[in-house]
């Protein structure tokens, strides 16, 4: 029976986005494409695979049961050609990660680039969402490794400490305070709160520290965009609590003013991996790249003023 590559991917990629129209774009493909290397599928296998729900598809128990298989065939297919690079000495192949969209915005780039550098015939897919998002995609072998906000309990998954990420109130750049500068819950609540929307991993953690120091702060001004957030607090109109590496140019640049908290408040970021996860080149090459920046991030913890 002859089962074609490139149609198990298109099966994979409909099952995921739930859809014939999105796959097509992910795989950079015509829609009528899509449909006909499934029709192939299913005309090899004599059952249907999918099944169409208004604009929406998902798989049959055929489907199912195919995939289960091609993902762990897939994934000795990449691995193989993975190691056949290596005899060439060459690091070859595809490592897909997930994290925030800070931690991509602002600590990635950097040692994104030096790896492309180092490691050019590797391909690098980002995806980026919360952590509940990212560990199970990850449990799912959809993602290869992820960076997230810790406690994670899959017992799927490898958790690993990265980095502890400490977080700071920011005020506006004329704010003239005592030194050193640190403040508590109660002098950063006696200020107009601009913070991430209730609900997020950081908030959540925010919130957490004004209840244990008995402060109830004023309902705060609530985004989902950390520059927006910056660029609030910059132009006066608040203050604000947030990671350091997120805004340490700004501080920097005096453009806003950064204040260690005390009680001092860290939330611990992890690296996941599937604990059945082959250790590809590739792979260990990547993971290799994060935990230099690790060492990195250690050396930018902020400093009191």
């Amino acid at each position: 029976m002859d089962l074609q590559v490139t149609h198990l991917r298109t099966l994979q990629a409909i099952a995921r986005h739930n859809s014939f129209s999105r796959a097509a774009r992910a795989l950079n493909l015509t829609q009528p494409a899509v449909s006909m290397q499934v029709r192939h599928l299913e005309q090899a296998l004599g059952l249907p695979l999918l099944e169409r729900v208004g604009k929406r598809a998902f798989p049959t128990r055929a489907g199912e049961v195919l995939l289960a298989h091609a993902d762990r065939a897939l994934r000795e297919l990449e691995a193989g050609a993975e190691r056949v690079q290596e005899l060439r000495g060459v690091v070859a192949g595809r490592v897909r990660l997930g994290t925030s969209a800070s931690i991509s915005i602002y600590l990635l780039p950097p040692a994104l680039r030096r790896f492309r550098m180092r490691y050019p015939e590797v391909e690098i897919v980002i995806v980026t969402g919360n952590a509940a998002e990212i560990t199970r995609a990850v449990v799912a072998n959809d993602l290869d490794v992820g960076i997230v906000s810790m406690p994670v309990r899959d017992r799927e998954l490898a958790v690993t400490l990265f980095f502890r990420d400490e977080l700071v109130a920011i005020a506006p750049p004329e704010w003239k305070g005592r030194r050193p500068r640190v403040v508590d819950a109660a002098t950063v609540a006696a200020h107009p709160l601009i913070l991430f929307e209730a609900g997020a991993t950081l908030r959540r953690v925010i919130d957490g520290w004004f209840h244990r120091a008995g402060v109830a702060p004023r309902a705060p001004m609530e985004l989902g965009n950390t520059e927006a957030i910056k660029k609030l607090v910059e132009a006066g109109l608040g203050w604000s609590v947030t990671s350091w590496f997120s805004v340490e140019s700004e501080a920097r640049r005096r453009e806003v003013t950064a204040l260690r908290l005390t009680p001092t408040l860290e939330r611990q970021i992890g690296l996941v991996r599937r604990r059945d996860k082959p250790r590809t080149p590739a792979l260990e090459a990547f993971v290799g790249a994060l935990e230099d920046l690790r060492r990195v991030l250690e050396r930018r913890r902020p400093r009191q003023t």
